[in-house]
């Protein structure tokens, strides 16, 4: 799909901000630091009968913007995003569109469930599906991170793509604070992962490297670590710990929708 990278990223952070906005929510500077990894895994490499699992389901805005963008659902569906008995909830709800199986945001579960996923992918022996999961950094404290990260190596699911939104802010501080950087490269090459690390906000070298993983069948799992900024693109929510949960103000707005205009539409 041939799409122009900065105009996809300005319309996308302007739909985040819009739907937040209008319904007072929060958790957006998690849909920021992401949108970028989503935007080069569904324009350029997703296949039909791959599979996407947003494991940070926090920021499920985002993938609900993309899959607005991508006509999966619909503007009257997505005027209703965070209100009372609507489809798309603050955390993604599962049997309702297609490119969202599962309910996620209970954080560590995206990648079992993928692994889960890849393995029988695996015993469909002409499959050459693959299964993209994105996680958090702060995910990867989690004890079904490693239980699923070592069934993935024993398994040789090189058909598994895990990407990791490495902004190094959690619920309530910085990674590094809370449990060290448990999503640290070494780490995840000592249990047997092909990892690639790349700038999680330039969408070339992202599709780069995530095609390369696609194309390694080498029986190892891929890990693509990117380096993202919470709140990319506003600049008073960058790598701050409020703007994981606050919602903004109608000043806030404007401010925020002045700055991506600026950045990502000049």
């Amino acid at each position: 799909m041939k799409y122009n990278i900065k105009s996809k990223q300005y319309l996308l952070r302007k739909k985040i901000l819009e739907f937040y906005y209008n319904n007072n929510a929060g958790h957006i500077g998690c849909s920021l630091s992401c949108i970028d990894i989503i935007i080069a895994i569904f324009y350029n490499l997703k296949k039909e009968n791959d599979v996407f699992l947003l494991s940070k389901g926090h920021a499920a805005c985002a993938i609900y913007s993309v899959l607005n963008d991508l006509g999966e659902i619909s503007d009257t569906e997505m005027s209703t995003y965070y209100e009372n008995g609507t489809q798309l909830p603050a955390h993604p709800a599962p049997n309702k569109f297609k490119s969202i199986p599962f309910a996620t945001g209970s954080l560590g579960h995206g990648f079992p469930l993928s692994a889960g996923i890849a393995k029988a992918k695996k015993l469909k022996t002409y499959s050459e599906e693959n299964v993209f999961c994105l996680m958090s950094d702060g995910e990867t404290n989690e004890g079904t991170t490693w239980e699923a990260a070592h069934f993935s190596v024993s398994n040789q699911l090189d058909n598994l793509i895990i990407i990791i939104d490495k902004n190094n802010i959690q619920g309530f501080g910085y990674t590094k604070d809370v449990f060290g950087d448990t999503s640290d490269k070494k780490k995840w090459d000592a249990i047997g992962f092909e990892v690639i690390e790349s700038d999680g906000h330039n969408i070339e070298e992202l599709q780069y490297n995530l095609s390369k993983t696609i194309l390694d069948k080498n029986k190892k799992p891929k890990l693509i670590i990117a380096n993202t900024v919470k709140g990319k693109g506003v600049s008073f929510m960058e790598n701050t710990i409020d703007w994981h949960y606050l919602p903004m103000s109608e000043d806030q707005y404007k401010i925020a929708l002045q700055e991506i205009n600026s950045k990502y539409n000049a």
